[in-house]
């Protein structure tokens, strides 16, 4: 219907059908998809927050609020969306490294160093010490190092009181090193990349691709 038919027609056929069935999860979710479809952010932000009053246990649902949240640059309330969904899947990287990103971007940096580094614990748990660095756990290093250079700028502040991490400058060292060491190993295939990080990190944080540790 939805291919072939205005998008207030399908909205009004979803209505009709949760006038029968009130329990229908799926026609709830179709409704809420035209919303977005047309723009109606705000409308499909509130009928998505009633419907997981009801289905609480939708991960996704929770995700996609979060998403909605942080399309209109409400962070802190997309933030909130994706505690809910760590608490029904704590184990999923993906979902807090998510979290993360969206505490870096409200400027929450405490609390986001705190879930980039939740999110490696989760990834690289069985990860030996000469691991490389791939997909989602370069993510959560970059964030983290992100995080480090921000705490070095600048006095950050927490929103939700989350206290900063002891040990700063080895967090420091030890995220440029992973950063370093994932973008060595792309070989020639992404040397535009590697100069760029490389470039971005500058002559302090970097000896040929290595760190210098201080003894």
């Amino acid at each position: 219907m939805e291919a072939t038919q205005p998008p207030e027609t399908a909205l009004k056929f979803y209505d009709e059908l949760l006038e029968t069935d009130s329990s229908n999860a799926a026609i709830y979710k179709r409704r809420i998809s035209v919303l977005i479809r047309i723009g109606k952010i705000e409308q499909a932000v509130t009928e998505l927050s009633d419907y997981l009053d009801t289905f609480y246990t939708d991960v996704e649902g929770w995700v996609e609020l979060a998403e909605l949240y942080s399309s209109c640059n409400q962070y802190t309330s997309a933030t909130r969306a994706l505690s809910h969904a760590l608490l029904l899947a704590p184990q999923n990287p993906f979902y807090v490294l998510q979290f993360a990103e969206t505490a870096y971007t409200a400027d929450d940096i405490p609390l986001a160093i705190k879930m980039f580094m939740l999110a490696l614990d989760i990834i690289d748990r069985h990860a030996s010490e000469e691991s490389i660095p791939t997909g989602v756990s370069i993510r959560a290093w970059y964030g983290v190092k992100l995080c480090c250079r921000a705490l070095s700028e600048r006095s950050c502040s927490s929103a939700s009181d989350t206290l900063l991490p002891k040990n700063l400058p080895l967090l420091d060292e030890l995220s440029t090193e992973r950063v370093l060491t994932a973008y060595s190993a792309a070989g020639k295939d992404n040397a535009t990349g590697r100069e760029l990080v490389l470039s971005w990190m500058g002559p302090s944080d970097r000896s040929g691709g290595r760190l210098h540790f201080v003894r």
